[in-house]
């Protein structure tokens, strides 16, 4: 459990420093240019993300239940699975509606597709994981939502084409990934 948590911290570290320390990250930019930054703050992810792949596969090899998932459980996760590709989706397809009146929509799926994921699994590293994606995405959300405001910054959608693309987009993705990616890189069938 030890590799899954210091995996986290190594990940979520870099990425919640908007969220904790923003003037200290503009400082650091401004010091080191965004280059260095953004080099550094790769490859901190990078490591936090392997040591987190790696610490969770070890951790599920000897599992500690906490409590037995319903049997909608898994049922509900493909759903917002499905829901959190369209989010992501539509964070990527410029002009999108779903964009403007969510402004964050990657956030908005990283909280579908880690909400999903503990409906349906039950030991002691799917809380750890699932729940700390769930509580950073929750955080990053409001914040990033209130400093949109702050700031006046509008995302002016344009028009509902854009949206049908990231829709579509977001369920060939979900058939993709559930169908073909999941199994080996998760080494769980989710159908």
């Amino acid at each position: 459990m030890g590799w899954l948590i210091l995996g986290l911290v190594l990940f979520f570290g870099p990425h919640s420093v908007r969220i904790f320390a923003d003037d200290w990250r503009s400082a650091m930019i401004g010091r080191i240019g965004v280059p260095a930054w953004k080099g550094i703050y790769t490859l901190v992810s990078i490591i936090g993300l392997v040591l987190i792949v790696h610490g969770y596969g070890i951790a599920r090899a000897d599992p500690t239940l906490l409590w037995t998932p319903p049997a909608w459980g898994r049922h509900a996760t493909a759903l917002l699975s499905l829901v959190a590709f369209v989010l992501v989706a539509a964070a990527y397809v410029p002009g999108t509606h779903i964009r403007e009146r969510l402004g964050h929509p990657m956030l908005a799926g990283v909280k579908a597709w880690a909400l999903g994921h503990l409906l349906s699994n039950g030991t002691l590293a799917d809380l750890i994981l699932f729940g700390v994606f769930l509580v950073w995405a929750i955080a990053h959300f409001a914040v990033s939502r209130r400093r949109d405001r702050t700031e006046g910054r509008v995302r002016p959608a344009a028009g509902w084409s854009r949206d049908a693309i990231a829709i579509v987009a977001g369920i060939v993705a979900t058939g993709v990934f559930a169908m073909w990616l999941h199994v080996p890189l998760i080494g769980v069938r989710p159908f």
